[in-house]
């Protein structure tokens, strides 16, 4: 297997090195001295990075792109038939996915921090790691988002702290070594590889039952599932939630931006008042959890304050992306029912006249599986447009289209309209929209060059 520190000599190749998870590993091998290629489909700022770093970076699959290396590191997204991979597997390298490898790094650091769950992940990581690295604890993070505060979405760090997001896709989070595990919420997704919410429940179980006895598994309280696998394992548990749970939360309110304020409740008593800057009461959740976690390792509350206020969210979790005409722009990464929901609660506590919101379907399997939860998702806008599903590691089979959900939410009751064109929809936000309106894009796609677009 691999071995982080005495590994250092070998050449380490990256399949899809572009990726948000494969360019942060990459990045951490740089910082230990790790001689690291990497091929992608296309440039991006990502691989740009990491050339400049000092990484080797193909444009393009090739088999030979594979000669040389030791090791070799590949993306769920990755194909059997891959050149890369049928070389590294004819030269008999050792060839790794992406979740093992990571699991192998931070097998290595005695405090890593795992947060699961179906939706919040990456705030929340971002919130943890924001607290360890204002506590001075030098934290390896690795977010699912970029994070304006570490320079994107990568931190190499020198301590016995890791902290990760621990996705549940193709079960890869059991390939973890967690001593902290977070269950943020659990939720039926991923239906392309599970076939039902009961084994996705078992899957996290499986999860939690991946921490030592001196770790620590801290839990959502209003969440029946997660309360299920908080009973079932022998570690150290900390429950959380608004209004039950070790912390709990009271006296919340809402700035004229929708971003809460709060007193954390420690077993019903005073712990700390807190403010964030980021909207939603969805938020006050994470937040909560962070508190928790952060406080199992001895960060100081007077610290854990200062990180949340200083916290200005990640990149496409409600991100501002500027006002055009008395016209806000909002983008969020929302591509689950019940992240739709929260995204639009928030919006509903953001100062707005009429709230158009433009959601494109993230793959065909999401989209049949939850088809009657997207329907009744967007009771809270003024105007729905919907835009092609976007495919991304799937095919068109015929079955499902957003002219067909389109149809299903108007039957709801919402004003929704299927627009095919990303130009036409931005020529329709220009012509409908006017000041005090706001336009939030929303999807896990790439429906943000609307946003972006509307505002040239």
């Amino acid at each position: 297997m691999f071995d982080l520190y005495n590994d250092v000599n070998k050449r380490v190749h990256f399949i899809g090195i572009g990726g948000i998870s494969m360019s942060g590993l990459a990045e951490i091998l740089i910082d230990y001295g790790y001689n690291v290629s990497g091929s992608d489909r296309a440039a991006s700022r990502l691989t740009e990075k990491l050339y400049n770093l000092g990484a080797k970076i193909y444009i393009g699959h090739d088999a030979s792109n594979v000669h040389g290396a030791d090791i070799v590191v590949y993306t769920a997204a990755v194909k059997e038939d891959n050149p890369e991979l049928i070389e590294a597997k004819r030269l008999n390298l050792l060839v790794m996915d992406r979740a093992e490898f990571l699991g192998e790094i931070m097998k290595k650091y005695e405090k890593g921090v795992a947060v699961s769950g179906t939706h919040g992940k990456t705030t929340t990581t971002s919130m943890i790691s924001l607290m360890l690295l204002d506590a001075n604890l030098d934290p390896t993070i690795m977010v699912g988002g970029e994070v304006d505060a570490i320079g994107g979405n990568v931190r190499p760090g020198k301590s016995p702290y890791f902290v990760t997001e621990a996705c549940e896709y193709k079960k890869s989070f059991l390939k973890f070594y967690p001593y902290i595990g977070i269950i943020l919420n659990i939720d039926a997704d991923h239906l392309d590889c599970y076939k039902d919410i009961d084994e996705i429940h078992e899957t996290f179980l499986s999860f939690a039952k991946l921490i030592p006895d001196e770790g620590c598994l801290i839990g959502c309280s209003e969440d029946k599932r997660v309360m299920d696998i908080m009973s079932k394992v022998a570690c150290h548990k900390i429950t959380y939630g608004l209004s039950s749970g070790d912390f709990s939360a009271s006296n919340i309110a809402y700035d004229d931006k929708g971003c809460a304020s709060f007193r954390a409740l420690y077993n019903g008593e005073f712990f700390y008042d807190f403010k964030l800057s980021i909207p939603g009461e969805h938020n006050v959740l994470n937040a909560l959890s962070a508190i928790a976690c952060c406080s199992f390792l001895g960060v100081d509350k007077k610290t854990m304050f200062q990180s949340l206020i200083n916290f200005k969210g990640t990149h496409r979790r409600f991100e501002k992306k500027g006002e055009k005409d008395g016209v806000t722009v909002i983008d969020d990464y929302a591509h689950h029912p019940a992240e739709i929901k929260a995204t639009l609660k928030a919006a509903k506590n953001y100062p707005h006249k009429k709230l158009c919101c433009v959601f494109q379907p993230h793959t065909y399997s999401r989209t049949i599986a939850l088809f009657d939860e997207f329907s009744k998702a967007f009771n809270d806008v003024d105007k729905l447009i919907l835009t092609d599903i976007y495919a991304a590691r799937e095919k068109d089979t015929g079955i499902v289209s957003s002219e067909m959900l389109c149809d299903a939410i108007c039957k709801n009751g919402v004003d929704a309209e299927y627009i095919k064109s990303f130009d036409e929809i931005v020529d329709y936000a220009k012509k409908e929209l006017s000041d005090g309106d706001l336009l939030i894009t929303m999807g896990a796609g790439d429906v943000y060059k609307i946003g972006e677009e509307f505002l040239k």
